[in-house]
């Protein structure tokens, strides 16, 4: 059965004392909670931040990238044998920001998820299209091409241990939000395309978050949609009050 989760994708924000806090707020708040919440700080502030999580079974932590070399003469990198060192959980791969900004192919993702998989962590991936590309009608096609070429290798076994988060692009830190229904048609949609290669109890069990401006006024409509499991959340995530409200909203 698939899980509701709820991430707090922190980017390049926050400094150490407003990470804690931020930290204790939102677990504070969180009381007998049946949603999995992930915090992806910096890199600076992960191992402080999972070991604040360490005793609650639904709190986790994310690193927001990994290096796609093992380890060596990288100066600056992180490798995904660091990260699992420190208890994380999970990799974020494939972010919009990472695509554009650091060229980040499908193939190099292909090789992070591999190297993410080989050191036990969870990978959250990201794809999703432009504006451009959806007012030209190739989204579908691309949105496939993104988790085809980067994850279609895997087992059965190592695919379950992927969360897809679809990003509409034009919708990341503009105000603009995907309605619900388009939303729910992608979300359809990636489930399709899981299902055709691995089936449909893999399908079934695989969790497809949204990532494109959630914020406590639209939340609880788009996780009300059947092939929404949850969020990849940014900018309403370094607010306490506004991230433990969209975690709510499954409520």
């Amino acid at each position: 059965m698939r899980k509701n989760i709820v991430v707090g994708n922190w980017k390049m924000n926050l400094k150490r004392k407003e990470s804690l806090e931020l930290v204790e707020e939102v677990i504070s708040m969180l009381k007998n909670n049946n949603v999995e919440v992930v915090f992806a700080p910096s890199y600076t502030y992960l191992y402080k931040v999972n070991k604040m999580c360490t005793d609650l079974s639904y709190v986790h932590t994310a690193s927001q990238n990994i290096s796609k070399n093992k380890n060596g003469a990288f100066t600056g990198e992180v490798s995904a044998e660091m990260i699992h060192s420190l208890g994380v959980k999970y990799i974020i791969l494939g972010h919009s920001e990472r695509r554009e900004y650091f060229n980040e192919t499908n193939t190099d993702l292909r090789t992070k998820v591999d190297l993410s998989l080989s050191n036990n962590l969870d990978v959250i991936f990201c794809c999703g299209e432009s504006l451009k590309q959806r007012e030209s009608g190739v989204h579908f096609d691309w949105i496939k091409s993104q988790i085809v070429e980067s994850l279609f290798h895997l087992t059965e076994e190592e695919f379950s241990k992927i969360v897809i988060a679809y990003e509409p692009i034009w919708a990341i830190g503009t105000g603009v939000t995907a309605s619900s229904s388009q939303a729910e048609e992608i979300h359809a949609y990636i489930r399709s395309v899981i299902s055709d290669k691995y089936g449909e109890n893999v399908s079934a069990n695989c969790s497809i978050l949204y990532g494109g401006s959630c914020k406590p006024n639209n939340a609880r409509e788009l996780f009300s949609k059947e092939n929404i499991d949850g969020g990849l959340i940014g900018g309403a995530s370094l607010d306490a009050n506004s991230f433990v409200e969209i975690i709510k909203s499954f409520q």
